[in-house]
């Protein structure tokens, strides 16, 4: 019975969504499953984006995305492992998109807070974002305070 998961269910007026916290040794298959299937309950109300890479378009899951970005005029998707292309616009995706998951962090950059590693606060009131990636980012002076804000918040 060593497959079988505890679930325990909490109903608590103070939270207005519903919040997953998973206990477990390490991660495993079955916790990568588990989390898997919490996140597609969500994918019917965040849709998939279209991609094209080298002439062909492909749909991407939200979850899949690192961070979406302006690079020489061009609006690109980053997932671990590709960079796509699209042809909307960074408002246009801003409104696609997670709002629990995404964040603005600047003019030029939206970015998905879970695969955020980590933040990193430097004296001069800059924060830098490490992606799971290993890429680095910088969030812009205007939305320092809304991304301390998220910070403080857990959200």
């Amino acid at each position: 019975m060593n497959n079988m998961v505890d679930i325990d269910v909490i109903i608590d007026e103070n939270y207005i969504e519903p919040k997953v916290n998973i206990l477990t040794k390490s991660k495993t298959k079955q916790v990568e499953s588990i989390i898997n299937s919490i996140e597609n309950a969500q994918e019917n109300e965040y849709p998939y984006l279209t991609g094209y890479i080298d002439g062909k378009a492909e749909f991407i899951s939200q979850r899949d995305i690192v961070r979406v970005y302006i690079e020489n005029r061009k609006i690109i998707i980053e997932t671990a492992e590709k960079l796509y292309y699209t042809k909307k616009n960074l408002t246009m995706l801003e409104s696609i998109l997670n709002p629990s998951r995404f964040v603005r962090i600047s003019q030029s950059e939206i970015i998905n807070l879970y695969k955020v590693i980590h933040f990193e606060f430097n004296i001069a009131g800059t924060i830098g974002v490490e992606m799971e990636n290993s890429k680095k980012t910088w969030v812009a002076r205007s939305r320092v305070k809304s991304i301390k804000n998220i910070i403080n918040n857990g959200n």
